[in-house]
């Protein structure tokens, strides 16, 4: 009788396997005639520790962001208003979202907003040339005010410092967790594979002197600050 159950249970364990490799465990999308993802693709780049690759640091980031960027940080929403004709706006497009910001507003100086051009066309080439289905990454910090990060302090958040590189224009953050599908096909694609992908891309501009970028596991994002 122990043998019988022992059998039932590894039983069950190699169902319960089977359904997440196949992604049958997968709720389909809303809607009568939605498409069922139940295909499980990879992208077959080698993995590397995020933490040990993105680990330029506050110091690193701020010389630049203070040397290249803005003159000033901007004093609340009224003064980044008046900056506007030195900052290009970011715009949610086919290979990014830009989140809902409660902290920030979506401006960069133009070597910034050019890089996250670049990285998201990156993003968007390698997906295509895996024959992977195509998502957006989320972009959910951009341009800080010194009003925004007092409010960022007041409400815990650990990584507001005072001289932030975002009071520049320099810096955005990208979420490493959270991705948007556009694709309609029953492919689809792990967040952390997704991870990999970004992080690739992030780790060819940063090798190619372009960019700064920062692992904040806690924020699960990755801070960036253009460097030309």
């Amino acid at each position: 009788m122990a043998s019988s159950g022992v059998y039932r249970i590894a039983l069950v364990a190699i169902a319960i396997s089977a359904m997440i490799l196949t992604g049958c465990g997968n709720k389909p999308q809303a809607g009568q005639n939605a498409l069922v993802e139940d295909s499980l693709v990879w992208y077959p780049g080698r993995t590397f520790s995020y933490k040990d690759k993105f680990n330029d640091l506050q110091a690193k980031q701020h010389e630049v962001a203070s040397r290249i960027g803005l003159p000033h940080p901007p004093k609340d929403r009224k003064d980044a208003a008046k900056m506007r004709h030195q900052l290009v706006e970011i715009k949610t497009n086919e290979n990014y979202i830009v989140d809902s910001l409660t902290h920030s507003v979506p401006y960069l100086i133009p070597a910034a907003a050019h890089e996250l051009e670049a990285i998201g066309a990156e993003w968007a080439d390698i997906l295509a040339r895996n024959g992977l289905p195509h998502y957006q990454f989320y972009v959910t910090s951009v341009l800080r005010t010194e009003e925004d990060i007092r409010y960022l302090q007041k409400s815990g958040n650990i990584n507001s410092v005072t001289q932030s590189c975002h009071c520049y224009g320099t810096t955005f953050d990208l979420a490493y967790m959270r991705y948007n599908k556009v694709s309609h096909t029953r492919t689809y694609m792990h967040e952390d594979n997704l991870k990999l992908v970004l992080g690739q891309v992030l780790l060819n501009h940063q090798r190619a002197g372009k960019i700064y970028v920062k692992y904040e596991w806690k924020q699960s994002c990755f801070h960036i600050t253009v460097r030309e």
